[in-house]
């Protein structure tokens, strides 16, 4: 199952989800403690998955009782943040202990060789609101920025939860009726109160709670007022689709369309293109410069070059314009790629000081429409800027391809001539050991074609040397790196 984002006709954002890797983020379990790490000050927690679950300290719940706040927007987030640095300052060993059943929540996907990230704080995503009974806090998404409506969401949260309760009104919230809220909050509660009740249905790990899978996850984030029509190609899916959206946004229900035409529907609509062009290195901007985007496990590189673009006046002002294009085209990178974690991004080197303030607002201007959480530094003088954006799954390479079994990752093979000299070493060190006669060499062909014609002055000395013929072996089966040494008729 694939899902796109198309803003303004261009694709923003994909989503991937096959039958065997469905995605774990937002499902819960019971757990069980099995390892209490004091020098990390973190926790592995078995829920059942191949490898065990990482529970840092500051994402574990007080067992004392839940935190209180009644706040609104970033200061609810902040006294959230706060909470968990007050309780990060307890050591791990006071919280938890090997063999103790636990509830925790995955917060990330198991990314590259780490397992799960999870959390204590639990949460649990409705339509428009957001239960966390683990927290006494009320509040309302940042991105509703009416201070009017975000009165209102308050005041009927407060009046609907009189005696405390963990709910933030999501975006999909702004406009809707306290009847559509409080529908909303029952169902959250009935979901918390199941999940309450399988706690005691065995010993860990036990899955407690799923989230939606990607189609319906999908419609209860992605569904806004600004949302124009959603094409699926799946009768079934359609079907369910259509269901999900009678029950929970009924208003939204004849923005759904079955997708008929014969051409596939990410064809159609030019995702399928667009996807291919996110898994490649290099990303040229429409002035003619460049981009190259390098990803490793922990940290990505982005690299800007004017490539063809010459500019028309001067340097520092070619270097300004390739500089904001690639701007634009970085967070929109970002964004389809679904890049995580630290990034570097080196913009070519601007001399001016405001040169670089404008390259550096333009930045954090764009990223406003990220609905990742991101951090983002000033440019430093060598045009470098350090920023970290929120990764919860995989990126698009890593969902799409798997690491090269032939370089085994690295990107990069010795050459044909290399591996010739290592041979050259490997026979001087050898041959003597060998038993008596011709010496054979077995070896990939493009290796043998360099012993046999560019370096056949090197294989003729080396014979004189060891007064002894080398008769090279083409082997199509060998890796390009691996050679053997034998003697005729002997064994390797």
């Amino acid at each position: 199952m694939r899902v796109a984002l198309l803003e303004s006709g261009q694709v923003s954002e994909v989503y991937v989800e096959r039958r065997k890797d469905k995605s774990l983020v937002g499902n819960i379990y019971k757990g069980r403690v099995i390892r209490v790490l004091p020098g990390m000050q973190a926790a592995f927690v078995d829920i059942g998955l191949e490898r065990a679950a990482f529970l840092y300290v500051a994402d574990v719940a007080d067992p004392a009782g839940a935190s209180h706040a009644t706040l609104d927007g970033p200061a609810a987030t902040a006294t959230m943040s706060d909470a968990r640095a007050e309780l990060g300052q307890r050591p791990i060993q006071s919280l938890l202990h090997e063999g103790q059943e636990i509830v925790v929540q995955v917060a990330k996907e198991p990314i590259g060789t780490k397992g799960a990230r999870v959390t204590s704080h639990v949460s649990i995503a409705g339509r428009h609101l957001v239960f966390m009974p683990t927290v006494e806090h009320v509040g309302v998404s940042r991105r509703i920025v009416d201070d009017d409506e975000r009165r209102r969401l308050r005041g009927i949260l407060e009046e609907l939860v009189p005696d405390g309760g963990g709910f933030v009104a999501r975006t999909a919230a702004e406009g809707r009726t306290p009847e559509e809220l409080k529908a909303d909050l029952e169902f959250l509660r009935q979901v918390w109160n199941d999940l309450q009740g399988k706690m005691a249905s065995g010993p860990a790990p036990v899955t407690l709670y799923e989230d939606l899978d990607l189609v319906l996850r999908s419609a209860r984030d992605m569904v806004t007022p600004e949302l124009e029509l959603i094409h699926i190609d799946d009768p079934e899916e359609h079907e369910r689709l259509t269901s999900f959206m009678r029950r929970f946004m009924p208003r939204f229900t004849d923005r759904v369309k079955a997708y008929t035409r014969p051409e596939p529907i990410f064809e159609s609509f030019g995702v399928e293109m667009e996807i291919n062009r996110a898994l490649g290195r290099k990303v040229w901007l429409k002035s003619g410069g460049y981009l190259i985007v390098d990803q490793t496990e922990a940290l990505t590189a982005i690299d800007v070059n004017t490539g063809r673009y010459v500019g028309k006046r001067n340097l520092e002002d070619t270097i300004l314009k390739t500089n904001l294009e690639a701007v634009s085209e970085i967070v929109y990178q970002l964004r389809l790629r679904n890049i995580g974690g630290i990034i570097i991004i080196d913009f070519i080197d601007m001399e001016r000081e405001q040169n670089r303030d404008r390259v550096y607002t333009a930045l954090a201007e764009a990223l406003k429409a990220d609905r990742a959480k991101t951090n983002i530094l000033k440019i430093s003088e060598l045009g470098l800027v350090e920023m970290t954006r929120k990764r919860v799954r995989e990126s698009l390479l890593r969902a799409h391809s798997e690491p090269c079994f032939y370089c085994d990752g690295a990107g990069f093979l010795k050459s044909r001539t290399t591996v010739a000299y290592e041979i050259y070493r490997a026979l001087v060190r050898e041959a003597p050991f060998m038993d008596d006669g011709d010496v054979r060499v077995s070896v990939h062909p493009r290796v043998a074609g360099v012993l046999i014609d560019d370096e056949r002055h090197m294989v003729e000395e080396l014979q004189t040397r060891l007064s002894r013929t080398i008769r090279v072996e083409a082997r199509p089966d060998f890796h390009l790196e691996h050679f053997e040494l034998g003697s005729v008729g002997g064994t390797p």
